[in-house]
């Protein structure tokens, strides 16, 4: 495929006979870090993935010409962490590092390989463990490798790995970017917080920045709605009930409707039209909820608020229930709550939190604060000081991290700067994706446009993919347009958002919409083919 310009507009080195050895890198890297592999691989090349690579697993396929470099670190005794690199034959003259997911160890090469065909030297890192996305018995009473997950191994191997690329190529790096969602999201954030100097621009989705409380409210969700026999709990199997009513009260706000929620944040879901009549015995084989039931969904899509009206976490959207099995078991609080409680912040395998839950163990989490996890410095003026750009997006139906936590982040970090005269929009903007679920993909539901080479999304499809197929370019390719931002100026007010027939395959386009710039809304004009984007506007809702 014929990448865009502006990423074959840069230096084109060509590195047929440059030295892929690791005694060749081990010459560029400090007294804490070991050069463990280097190795060529030709054009259209699988990388298989080792069986240890327990977080991500998914080998990249159809790679281009390049070399794979492994270095290990030890910034200190007890917590090594290892970084790979894959510098392509024909470098465009920049570099990309990507994030991580959940609590997983692992090197994500599938992730890396995205990056690589695109031209980039592109950069991961095992976070410094090896462990599935929901498994934290790792972090239990080590707090440097927490640190290693936290932040460390994204910032030591963006920056030591920066020095591989140029020794490398023989040239400097032109410009340096970051891919990442939920976790990796997290560590966008993070890292512009804490290192404003490291990246020129970064692509955060779905940020699970206040990490500290996410996986608590997951526990608080389900403990709200035990035990199993209870009067007020719902099983699962109402979630697509509950979802497939949100639609039909939520679809028509944007002027069309087509079964896609576009404006779930001023949509007034009548809840009390999913009651029981008065002769049903059984709520689950009727469809329906009773009023203690009903009691238990006001919570769900109501903030999370405790006493003195003390604010805890947001609540999910109006269409995200199809992600609610995951998040809301029904028979005991998700894993993320339970590895989080006992491992993370070091409760031990034996809390139970049937005899041990209380809500001010938020407050205790937020002081444990894992590895420094928390992306919670709204002062991000060093990082606007920088020239830096950073661009958020969050799917209205995630149902594993809610929506509005990005829009506090963002609103709070207005509030922190826009005092001092900075203007977000010249270094921040944010989108928001109707009917995208966690990351990528769309409930059935709905079947919104929801690809748009967001980080994790092209690897969600196929393990050879990347960019946009046939819309390779700064309108369809939010990465793209993350570049054209930061090299020519071209700041973006909309990402158009696509949906094939078959998305695996990428075959025939169904639908393509406009994702608009935070406050602003999508809206159909009124004529003409729904699932065209030129029939459809950014509006300011205010």
């Amino acid at each position: 495929m014929k990448l865009l310009g502006i990423l074959m507009a840069g230096l084109i080195a060509s590195v047929n006979g440059f030295d892929c050895s690791a005694s060749f890198f081990a010459k560029y890297v400090n007294s804490s870090a070991k050069v463990t592999s280097a190795e060529t691989l030709p054009a259209g090349s699988t990388y298989h993935v080792p069986a240890s690579d327990l977080g991500f697993p998914d080998s990249p396929t159809n790679l281009p010409a390049l070399c794979v470099v492994h270095v290990e670190v030890t910034p200190v005794p007890s917590a090594p962490y290892n970084f790979a690199i894959f510098l392509p034959h024909d470098w465009n003259g920049r570099t990309v590092t990507v994030g991580g997911w959940e609590f997983a160890g692992g090197i994500p090469y599938a992730d890396i390989g995205v990056g690589v065909r695109y031209g980039f030297a592109s950069i991961g890192t095992d976070f410094g463990h090896l462990s599935i996305p929901s498994d934290g018995r790792w972090a239990y009473h080590q707090p440097e490798k927490a640190s290693n997950w936290g932040w460390r191994a994204v910032h030591g191997s963006a920056t030591m790995g920066k020095d591989l690329v140029e020794a490398f190529y023989g040239k400097k790096v032109s410009y340096r970017y970051f891919s990442g969602c939920s976790t990796g999201g997290r560590h966008g954030f993070k890292s512009a917080q804490m290192f404003p100097d490291d990246f020129d621009g970064i692509l955060a989705g779905a940020p699970a920045w206040w990490e500290d409380r996410l996986a608590i409210q997951h526990g608080w969700m389900s403990i709200e709605n035990l035990p199993i026999d209870a009067p007020h709990h719902m099983s699962a199997a109402m979630y697509p009930v509950i979802g497939a009513e949100a639609v039909r009260q939520c679809d028509p706000q944007d002027g069309l409707k087509d079964g896609i929620i576009s404006d779930p944040f001023r949509c007034d879901f009548r809840l009390e039209a999913l009651l029981c009549g008065p002769d049903v015995k059984n709520s689950t084989a009727s469809k329906c909820l009773t009023s203690a039931q009903l009691t238990t969904l006001y919570k769900w899509y109501n903030n999370w608020v405790e006493k003195n009206q003390t604010f805890i976490f947001p609540h999910f959207e109006f269409g995200s229930e199809a992600q609610w099995s995951g998040t809301i078991p029904d028979t005991a609080p998700s894993s993320l709550m339970l590895n989080w409680m006992q491992y993370m912040i070091g409760l031990g395998p034996d809390w139970d939190w049937q005899k041990d839950w209380n809500t001010d163990l938020v407050f205790y989490s937020e002081r444990y604060n894992p590895g420094q996890c928390q992306a919670d410095d709204f002062d991000m003026s060093p990082f606007y000081k920088t020239g830096a750009k950073i661009l958020q997006y969050h799917g209205y139906a995630d149902g594993l991290i809610p929506t509005r936590s990005s829009v506090y982040l963002y609103e709070h970090i207005y509030r922190t700067l826009y005092p001092k005269g900075i203007d977000l929009d010249n270094f921040y903007r944010m989108f928001f994706v109707p009917g995208m679920q966690h990351c990528f993909g769309t409930p059935p539901n709905q079947n919104a446009p929801w690809y748009f080479a967001g980080a994790r999304q092209a690897n969600s499809l196929s393990d050879s993919l990347h960019s946009v197929p046939g819309y390779s370019d700064p309108k369809h390719d939010v990465l793209l347009a993350l570049v054209d931002w930061v090299e020519n100026g071209k700041a973006p007010t909309e990402i158009i958002a696509t949906k094939w027939h078959n998305d695996t395959l990428q075959d025939s386009v169904t639908r393509q919409r406009p994702l608009c710039m935070y406050p602003k809304q999508a809206k159909y004009k009124g004529s003409g083919d729904p699932d065209k984007p030129e029939n459809w506007e950014c509006k300011g809702l205010y």
